[in-house]
């Protein structure tokens, strides 16, 4: 099986959804062949193929996303590409007042099959308005679907799940993964809110989602010469995460560490945290673990940054800190 990378997979996705379904479209800054079909190559060849389906648009998010509403509300499934995710915020409006409510304040009678393409993460010198990770902000909108996938295969797959699901997703690619390559079977599905238990353990789960699981899936090999047993549990879909999952894991495990690339504090790791203890309290051998980055702005001096990220130092010491309670 030959393998692509993550950016291939998603130019994968998006020519299949519009060869299946003429109401797909692709809009966003500079995704157009005349202007290099995006940054990544990711829409590379697409408007070429699918002429004025594929549109470049200005610089200017807001509309982007207005746009995108628009046509949803309308009956297409459009794939709108907010380039960088620290300027989502340009658009919080209209995802969160318009994209996220139009179904609920409409009885469930208008849907909104939008999805929204964006780009971030540390580790690439890139500074701090285009490194953050803003999916918990996502996430605690009622009405907004999130995904953030680790792989090739997930990538293609859940991207044409956005695509094909009546509400509105947020689409997190993240910048330092996209040349990485992968599998990807075609015939391979992965449905909205199901995680996947990439690594099977008995002694600690992991839980987390992104570039993260690469590491945590490290560590599990390191520490599996010890002796030491780690389940790695990837969420895939931050919003609806997906709870049987990772309390099927944890009651067998009796314990747990959360992670992602994000902040620590308010983090997707703290409601997942909560959630385990709410519902396995009597079960747990040792307090929940949460691992992230650092509660400041994401430097831009490389050695910074990177003492301001999870690490996989930080993934074992965190597993051994559970591992202290017998």
């Amino acid at each position: 099986m030959a393998e692509i990378t993550l950016s291939q997979a998603t130019q994968q996705a998006l020519d299949e959804a519009m060869a299946a379904d003429p109401t797909v479209l692709v809009f966003g800054e500079d995704v157009a062949d005349p202007e290099g079909g995006g940054i990544m190559g990711s829409t590379a060849g697409l408007s070429t193929k699918y002429g004025s389906r594929v549109r470049s648009t200005p610089i200017s998010e807001q509309a982007i996303a207005g746009a995108a509403v628009g046509a949803a509300i309308a009956g297409m499934r459009p794939v709108a590409e907010i380039m960088l995710m620290n300027f989502i915020t340009v658009a919080m409006d209209m995802i969160v007042n318009h994209a996220a409510k139009t179904r609920f304040m409409s009885g469930g009678k208008t849907a909104v099959p939008l999805t929204i393409r964006t780009m971030s993460g540390a580790g690439i010198g890139a500074g701090g308005q285009h490194s953050d990770m803003y999916e918990a902000w996502l996430a605690h909108v009622p009405g907004l679907k999130v995904v953030v996938p680790s792989n090739a295969a997930d990538q293609k797959a859940l991207l044409k799940s956005c695509i094909f699901d009546d509400d509105p997703c947020i689409f997190v690619e993240t910048t330092y993964i996209q040349f990485m390559k992968g599998e990807v079977p075609a015939d391979y599905e992965a449905p909205l809110g199901k995680a996947k238990v990439s690594r099977e353990g008995t002694d600690v789960s992991i839980i987390g989602y992104g570039r993260p699981i690469l590491d945590a899936l490290a560590v599990a090999e390191k520490l599996a010469a010890e002796g030491i047993s780690v389940e790695v549990v990837d969420l895939r879909t931050v919003m609806p995460w997906d709870q049987e999952t990772v309390f099927k894991s944890v009651a067998k495990t009796k314990r747990a560490v959360t992670l992602h690339e994000a902040v620590v504090q308010f983090g997707v790791g703290a409601e997942i945290s909560s959630r385990i203890h709410e519902e396995l309290f009597d079960t747990l051998k040792a307090p929940v673990q949460r691992v992230g980055s650092m509660n400041t702005i994401v430097p831009y001096s490389a050695p910074l940054e990177q003492n301001f990220m999870w690490s996989q130092d930080k993934i074992e010491a965190a597993i051994r800190r559970t591992l202290e309670r017998k």
